[in-house]
C-alpha cells in the first residue's frame, strides 16, 4: 500500500495536467492543491512502509482519500456529457474509495 502510495504521488508532480482536468472548478488554485495532494500521499507512502508509522500513514491516506473525493466526483460530472467508457469507469471509482479508506483503515489497528 504504501509503495502504490508513494507512486501515485509521485504521478502528481510527473503528470499534473491529467490532475488539473479533475480539478473542481470551484476549488482556488488547483496546481498547488495538485501539488499538495501529491506531496501528502508520498508522506502517506512512506509513513505506511514504517512500522512505527504506519497508522499515522493510514491516517493520513483516509484524509487524503476524503479530500479528494470530490475531484473523484468531478471527474464523473464530467464524464457524464460524454458517455463513453471513461464515465462508467469514473462511477465505478466512487464506490471503489470507499474501500481504499477500509484497506487504509485496517492499518490504524
Amino acid at each position: 500500500m504504501g509503495i502504490i502510495y508513494t507512486i501515485a504521488g509521485i504521478n502528481h508532480f510527473v503528470m499534473p495536467q491529467f490532475y488539473i482536468k479533475i480539478m473542481p472548478p470551484y476549488l482556488p488554485y488547483p496546481l498547488v492543491l495538485i501539488y499538495l495532494s501529491g506531496l501528502t500521499e508520498i508522506i502517506a507512502g512512506v509513513l505506511l512502509t514504517i512500522k512505527k508509522t504506519r497508522k499515522l500513514g493510514a491516517w493520513l491516506v483516509i484524509g487524503l482519500l476524503i479530500a479528494v473525493f470530490p475531484a473523484n466526483i468531478q471527474m464523473a460530472i464530467d464524464q457524464y456529457h460524454l458517455l463513453g467508457l471513461m464515465f462508467y469507469l469514473s462511477l465505478l471509482r466512487l464506490p471503489f474509495q470507499f474501500l481504499l479508506i477500509y484497506w487504509a483503515y485496517i492499518f490504524t489497528r
